[in-house]
């Protein structure tokens, strides 16, 4: 996938899942990384840090 792609993916995960997209996209590295599936596991990694971009810096 490219940015834009990983971008529009990342938006539309948040938008069906809210604050709990970042752990739908954990949750699908570790299918994918079980079945092997090592380009795929990066493109959701690109996503899981896209999110992580979204939400910001964690503020106490």
């Amino acid at each position: 996938m490219n940015a834009v792609e990983i971008q529009t993916h990342a938006r539309k995960l948040y938008d069906a899942h809210g604050t709990k997209a970042l752990a739908e996209a954990a949750q699908m590295v570790r299918e994918l990384e079980q079945r092997g599936e090592k380009k795929l596991v990066e493109d959701w990694r690109r996503i899981q840090s896209a999110l992580q971009q979204m939400r910001g810096p964690n503020v106490s």
